[in-house]
């Protein structure tokens, strides 16, 4: 699936995986996310992904231009998820939506686990 601009010189196509790449290390530099998380459905393990496949813990959907994206998160033991969450919320939603050109439909956070940092 495909994101689609049209402007006066041609159209412009942005594939899935370039978001999901681009809006997980927006979300990996929030304060209080450890990383992005891998979930096995059959067993119900939580993994942490390592930084060159963030994309795997973001779904990415598009519907006439507007991005839906759920991130599987891990977030720091002691922080405010609430607050976590409000801040990867702005801080993906300005600089997706600067980056594609596209706006967002919403953002669904999926707190998968809980780590502590040392």
């Amino acid at each position: 699936m495909k994101g689609r601009m049209d402007t006066d010189l041609g159209s412009i196509l942005i594939d899935a995986d370039v978001i999901s790449t681009y809006a997980g290390s927006v979300a990996v530099e929030c304060f209080g996310i450890v990383g992005m998380a891998a979930v096995n459905m059959k067993d119900g393990l939580v993994k942490l992904l390592r930084k060159d496949s963030l994309m795997h813990g973001i779904n990415v959907e598009l519907n006439d231009n507007k991005i839906s994206l759920d991130f599987h998160v891990i977030v720091s033991y002691g922080v405010s998820i609430s607050a976590v969450a409000e801040n990867l919320i702005s801080n993906v939603k300005y600089k997706v939506e600067e980056f594609t050109g596209m706006e967002i439909e919403k953002i669904n956070i999926y707190v998968e686990g809980v780590r502590a940092i040392d």
